[in-house]
């Protein structure tokens, strides 16, 4: 077993559940998206992108696309949360910030379909 294939799938499933927790509730309600889960979803998903450098195959070269794809989004949905949190606006913007988190979302499982792929690919 390889250790740092073992460390880059943690690091890229782990991105995806954390931006999930965040991403699932009421896409209106504030209660149900709080905003540490957002940070440990950024900081996840920066640890990822730092793994993904450094491969130099066209799958590598996509996997960082979509890992800076999803640092992009989380990093405007945390600026626009620190910027509405405890405003009377909170209540009316948290659906952008989730709707942001959504696209990192999108992303991270784009980035996990891509590792299967090229695990199952290794098999053959």
């Amino acid at each position: 077993m390889n250790l740092e294939k073992v460390v880059f799938g943690f690091f890229i499933v782990l991105a995806l559940s954390l931006n999930y927790g965040f991403f699932i509730g009421d896409i209106d309600n504030p209660i149900h998206h709080h905003p540490y889960e957002l940070y440990a979803a950024i900081i996840v998903n920066l640890i990822a992108t730092v793994l993904k450098f450094g491969d130099r195959t066209q799958i590598g070269a996509v996997h960082l696309a979509t890992s800076l794809v999803a640092d992009l989004h989380l990093i405007a949905a945390a600026i626009l949360y620190a910027a509405i949190s405890g405003t009377a606006e909170e209540a009316i913007m948290i659906n952008h910030v989730v709707s942001l988190s959504g696209g990192a979302l999108l992303a991270n499982f784009i980035s996990v379909v891509l590792l299967i792929a090229e695990t199952i690919s290794l098999r053959r």
